[in-house]
């Protein structure tokens, strides 16, 4: 037997705080490595962090509406056959196999006046760096506690009230960051920052894609609905097969020997979607084992989960490329930052008719513009160019995988 310490991993690039939304193991219960263990608020968004390790769960550090960061000890797990719930009780003092004593997380720090207030101490945290009177909030937790939200509304409300500076006209003002978009703004800021970007275009023609969408639901009307991301998709990830050094990451420092080109095994594709106040990149894994229609169920699934915050950790993690997709009401073209540390992202302008040359004969056709941003360590000009020209050929050809 051996206790092991469960902690706080980092999920995404840039993340630095995150908020225990709930746990979902009880003191006493066995648990399996893989397996949810709680559910932890991030900057973006709400995700379900697994157990590192198989065993019991003895103890836990973190409460409820508390903050944590990356790295922090937050549980504690006996590995070995799992104990009795009578058994398995918080083990004060203990210490791991190495002889090291166990250290909890300190409290945050607290006045005595609002000690006696009943709030989260995260809410106290909160109030305290923004400056809000917990004594003047109305707490909506168990028995009038105030949490972490109700903080956030006294400060929205506090934003909200015209605001006056020496100089500065008062519709001029606008509210501090969210914390999403402080994220986004970090993570791209690091992307242009560290990562050198170049730009690959090429047209598609989507005559095929629209004659099978219209076949297939016509003559499977109860399925789930294709939509043009499902084949951009699939064509992406066979792409990916078929071009293995554009399936890859970069890790480490170029100036050292350190430095690595990491490829995957599979296709592991990000999908950009659009989120209040930001946006979030989950990454849907092996797209090259799905057929089209279970693409569409994944798809259709992982979009919704996104919007509504309640991704998975390694639905944040393992990607290498993005799609990122605007619609109908989209640009005829537009660049995007590829999203670290990923190493491309395919931008896709709108469908528009457009007239072309079929063959020396002037047809009109559904066009798009797709924009290929490439990091410039992991491939040169030639292959994202011929990469690119693999999807088009995909997307023009009509060979689907349906499964």
């Amino acid at each position: 037997m051996a206790l092991v310490a469960q902690e706080i991993p980092k999920v995404g690039l840039v993340m630095e705080n995150s908020r225990l939304v709930r746990w979902l193991k009880n003191v006493g219960d066995p648990v399996r490595q893989g397996e949810a263990l709680l559910e932890l608020e991030t900057e973006k968004t709400v995700v379900e962090i697994a157990a590192t390790v198989t065993g019991t769960l003895v103890e836990t550090l973190l409460d409820v509406d508390q903050e944590a960061r990356v790295g922090d000890q937050v549980a504690w797990v006996e590995t070995g056959e799992p104990l009795s719930a009578t058994a398995a009780q918080p083990i004060a003092g203990a210490t791991d196999t190495a002889g090291e004593g166990r250290i909890a997380p300190s409290p945050l720090a607290e006045s005595d006046a609002s000690a006696r207030i009943r709030s989260s101490p995260v809410a106290r945290k909160f109030s305290a760096e923004h400056g809000i009177d917990l004594a003047g909030l109305a707490g909506t937790g168990p028995r009038g506690r105030i949490q972490l939200d109700d903080v956030r509304r006294a400060i929205e409300a506090r934003s909200a009230k015209p605001a006056r500076l020496a100089g500065v006209a008062a519709d001029s003002v606008t509210p501090e960051l969210s914390s999403m978009r402080r994220a986004v703004a970090r993570a791209m800021t690091l992307s242009n920052a560290t990562v050198p970007q170049f730009l690959a275009a090429r047209a598609v023609d989507w005559t095929s894609v629209q004659t099978l969408r219209s076949e297939i639901h016509a003559g499977k009307p109860g399925s789930s609905r294709l939509s043009v991301n499902d084949f951009l998709l699939q064509a992406l990830a066979r792409a990916l097969i078929d071009f293995p050094a554009m399936n890859a990451t970069f890790s480490g420092d170029p100036a050292t020997p350190e430095a690595r080109i990491l490829r995957a095994s599979g296709a592991h594709i990000g999908l950009v979607v659009a989120v209040e106040n930001g946006l979030l990149v989950p990454v849907i894994h092996n797209v090259d084992r799905l057929g089209l229609l279970e693409l569409a169920s994944r798809r259709s699934d992982c979009v919704q989960r996104a919007a509504s915050g309640r991704l998975k950790q390694e639905e944040l993690e393992g990607g290498t490329l993005s799609l990122s997709n605007l619609g109908t009401r989209g640009p005829d073209r537009f660049t995007a930052i590829i999203n670290p540390p990923q190493s491309a992202i395919l931008a896709v302008g709108r469908q528009r008719d457009s007239v072309v040359a079929i063959n020396g004969i002037i047809q009109v056709r559904p066009i798009s513009e797709l924009s290929l941003t490439v990091d410039h360590r992991v491939a040169d000009g030639q292959l994202a160019s011929d990469f690119l020209a693999k999807v088009v050929e995909i997307l023009e050809g009509g060979t689907w995988h349906m499964g």
